[in-house]
């Protein structure tokens, strides 16, 4: 239920939960990446509302509205895993409401809607190594944690620009921005056919940061003639 999701992010941010509760809310963080997604884009609201209101009086005054109106309008649920207070079914009703318009005022673009990993075959040209292999089936399932502890095997004895790029592509879905850059980095400033596809994956680790400054400079060094190049220019127009 999406109403009270909401309501454990909420009890998450205001640090609320039990701590057996808030331990396995941040493994599920760890482990469910659409969960993960959902909780960012919580935050992300709980900063609008923040600046929307101006200060905590204002915003304090809001969440009080809404106590008053759940007394009329919500019961008091029998609470689960977690105790919810009767005026948090009334603030994630109105998320549903916020969500769209914040989305609708929010200008700049996700991550998500260019992040789009191509699959891998390495053992299929033949190279034969099982860690290579396990690390090929788990990207390309999307399993990036997996990916990532076979391809750190396969990269002490082959350290190819091609392993190096899906390796730092597990690390940014994975969230480790700092080793995926580094990563990146190194592409970007060699000679091999990954690149400029480092340098597009490097600007999409900052848009994933809301870096979108700093996005946009990496994007503006990619070369038109890089095989995705239209991508580039949609994210560069959405930028501005």
């Amino acid at each position: 239920m999406n109403e009270e999701r909401h309501i454990v992010f909420d009890q998450y941010l205001e640090n609320e939960l039990s701590n057996e509760d808030r331990a396995k809310f941040e493994k599920q963080l760890s482990e469910d990446q659409e969960f993960d997604s959902a909780f960012e884009t919580f935050k992300e609201l709980n900063f609008y509302l923040e600046n929307k209101f101006g200060n905590a009086n204002e915003l304090n005054a809001f969440k009080k509205n809404l106590k008053s109106i759940s007394k009329k309008h919500f019961k008091t649920k029998k609470p689960k895993v977690v105790a919810f207070k009767p005026w948090q079914y009334a603030i994630a009703a109105s998320v549903a409401v916020l969500v769209g318009f914040f989305f609708f005022q929010n200008s700049n673009p996700a991550f998500e809607e260019y992040d789009n990993p191509e699959s891998t075959y390495f053992t299929e040209r033949g190279e034969g190594n099982e860690s290579l292999k396990l690390a090929q089936d788990a990207f390309n399932a999307r399993n990036y944690k997996n990916a990532i502890s076979n391809f750190e095997l396969v990269l002490k004895e082959n350290k190819s620009p091609e392993i190096q790029y899906f390796y730092a592509v597990s690390l940014l879905e994975d969230n480790q921005f700092q080793k995926a850059e580094s990563n990146l980095s190194d592409l970007k400033s060699g000679s091999s056919i990954y690149k400029n596809k480092a340098t597009w994956y490097l600007a999409l680790s900052k848009l994933k940061q809301k870096e979108y400054k700093s996005c946009k400079e990496i994007l503006l060094t990619i070369p038109e003639d890089f095989e995705d190049y239209d991508q580039v220019q949609q994210l560069i127009n959405d930028l501005e």
